[in-house]
Order: structure tokens, then sequence, then C-alpha cells
């Protein structure tokens, strides 16, 4: 890759990001450079663009959020289906300069997400998005398990992963249907933030990608960090802490949805299960039931395969909110409505425990 040249700056800067930079000096190219190379976009090192080496080429289901070639090819035809092409593309590229400043990206003004949804973006947001929103739905979780009893042991069922800091599937909420949504509740639609920083450029940096905190506590006074920004004055959890952040409220709910999917696979599922975080498939048996990845339990071989219905919604959105990790600000009660669900559901059947839990 050459990095001695910037391509477009300024008015191509404006075009593309929906003039949200206009209002300030435009970086120059060495302050571009050194922002994008300090971002995980430019990590030519990192698994994201070297997992095909050995194959020489990114398939076509991967090359659109893998490589610069795959997103132009991508923008510069109808786009038939979220976030693939049909064929495959040479290694070598990270996402670089090209990749959203090109004449697609620059005409994007609607994205299609793995619902079928499809979403008219003139704010800036669009390119992010592409690649931001996940790879599969709630509707997917429908589909794989229609005709199975909730509760019964199906081999035809595997888990099905939302494929990685889904941002823009959790902002929509349910306009876009990224989590599972049981039936008979009402779910967020887009999350809002106030006016100036409600794209992914106005709060992302959009070379570098970091976010400034000082953007933040003009309104949200005393917040030392991102996580501790409250958005609402329920108690969520029962547990009297209204004031702490959203993060934390998150998180913890998390953990409580991990723990009620353990008791439910052993109780009524097909035994019990672990998770690992850092190894695919994800979940996998626990065989000495002692609910701790162990050495040799995170491999593919002993991937969990007694899934239910009931248990693989849950796991769905456990999934779908711990791959997002700004779920705390990209749409927090969207997420806080799919774990309380999964968690209720799980205790129909079950000794899980949802009392005192508060839906947003």
């Amino acid at each position: 890759m050459k990095h001695d040249k910037i391509l477009f700056i300024g008015a191509a800067l404006s075009a593309v990001f929906g003039g949200a930079v206009a209002a300030q000096t435009p970086p120059n190219d060495e302050e571009i450079l050194r922002a994008w190379l300090a971002s995980p976009h430019a990590d030519a090192s990192s698994e994201a663009f070297r997992h095909w080496d050995k194959e020489a080429e990114i398939p076509g289901s991967c090359a659109v959020c893998h490589s610069t070639t795959g997103i132009v090819d991508y923008l510069a035809a109808p786009q038939s289906k979220a976030g693939v092409i049909d064929h495959p593309v040479p290694i070598g590229t990270t996402v670089e300069c090209s990749a959203c400043h090109n004449p697609g990206a620059q005409s994007l003004g609607e994205v299609a997400f793995p619902s079928g949804a499809v979403v008219a973006m003139t704010d800036g947001s669009a390119v992010c998005t592409v690649c931001h929103q996940g790879r599969t739905s709630g509707g997917d979780v429908r589909a794989a398990v229609e005709g199975v009893g909730d509760d019964t042991v199906s081999a035809t069922i595997s888990f099905v992963n939302i494929h990685y800091a889904a941002a823009a599937a959790t902002n929509l909420g349910t306009a876009v249907g990224g989590g599972y949504e049981y039936d008979g509740q009402t779910y967020a639609g887009p999350f809002g933030h106030v006016p100036g920083l409600g794209t992914c450029i106005t709060c992302h940096q959009p070379h570098e990608t970091t976010v400034s905190l000082e953007s933040c506590t003009a309104c949200h006074q005393g917040a030392t960090e991102f996580r501790a920004i409250r958005t609402t004055p329920l108690d969520i959890l029962g547990d009297g802490r209204t004031a702490a952040g959203m993060g934390v409220v998150i998180d913890d709910l998390h953990a409580r949805l991990e723990a009620a999917i353990k008791t439910y696979a052993v109780e009524t599922g097909g035994g019990a299960i672990v998770y690992s975080d850092a190894a695919y498939p994800y979940f996998f048996n626990d065989l000495n039931a002692n609910g701790e990845v162990e050495d040799g339990e995170a491999a593919f071989p002993n991937r969990y395969q007694s899934w239910t219905p009931r248990l693989l919604r849950a796991a769905y959105n456990f999934q779908f909110v711990g791959k997002d990790h700004g779920a705390f600000a990209h749409n927090p009660h969207y997420a806080l409505q799919l774990m309380i669900d999964s968690i209720t559901d799980l205790a129909t059947v079950s000794s899980v425990d949802a009392s005192g839990l508060q839906r947003p």
C-alpha cells in the first residue's frame, strides 16, 4: 500500500460526510494520514485483513468489509444483498482512502440491512453503516428455529452469529430488526443524540474513529468515562442503583443473561454450555459443568450443538449486545430490552430469576 498520498481532502470530505466538517478547518494531508494510520482500519497486521492469506483472495461474502477493493466494487453496483458481492477480491488492502472516498460512496443515499430493511441515510453515516450493521438479523433466528418446539433440542439448529460491531443495527433498533425481538413486545427505534452529535462521524473522528469525552460532558457534566453516562432514571436492575452509568447497567445485565443461559441449558436444554468471547463459534459444551472455559473446551469440535429455539434466541441477543462494545451509547434502551426479554423468556421454564427487572 502507498501511504504517501491522500486522494481527497476538503471538498471531498464535505461531499462524502454530508457537510459535517464544513464548519471546521479541513485537516491537511499529514494530519489525515496520521489519524488514519492510528485507526483499526489501517492495521494491516490484524486478523480482519490477514485471515485469508493462505487463500490469497477474500470471498465475496467477506470482501466488502475486509478490503478496499470489495467495498468499492459493492458501492459501484446495485446492492442486491447487504454487504455481499458475487466475486472474490485479492488480499493486500485494508480500509483505505478510496474505500470511503469514491463516487459510489458519495452518491450512497440508502443502505440495505440483513433483515431486508432499506434505510435512507443522507446524514453522512451511510458508508459507515455498510459494514457496521452485522451480517444477520432477528429474522435469521426465526428462520433457524421454525417448526421446532420452544424447548426441543434439535440437531438442525446451530448458532446464529451477528458477526461483529453491529453499531448501526443497535443504533437503528427495531427499524432494522438486528436483534431477536420477542412476540408481543415493542422495541426502541433509532436512538437520537443531540443536534451536532447524531451521526457516526460527528461522534467518531472519521479517520481515527476515536470519540472525545469532551463532546459529551457539556451535557453529561461530571462524567469521567463514557460508560458512566446515564440516559434514564429507571431502576432497570431493581437494585436501587439509578445513577449507575448505562455501560455499567448493560454489563451487569449481560452477565445476568449469561448466567440465565447457563441455568436454562442445564435444566431445560441439552446440557451445560459455556461462552468464549474469543473463539468461534463462541458457545461450547461445558465438559465439566463448572461454568468456566477450560483448556480444550473452546474448540470448534466441542461447539455447542444441543440448541433449543428458546436457548438460541437468548444466546443470539447475548452475542448481539456483547459484540457492540458501544451499545450503551448507540442505543442503550434497545440493548436492555433485548436482554430483559431474553432473561424473562428463559425464566418461564427454568429457575432463572427475572425479578426486579424494569424494561425501559
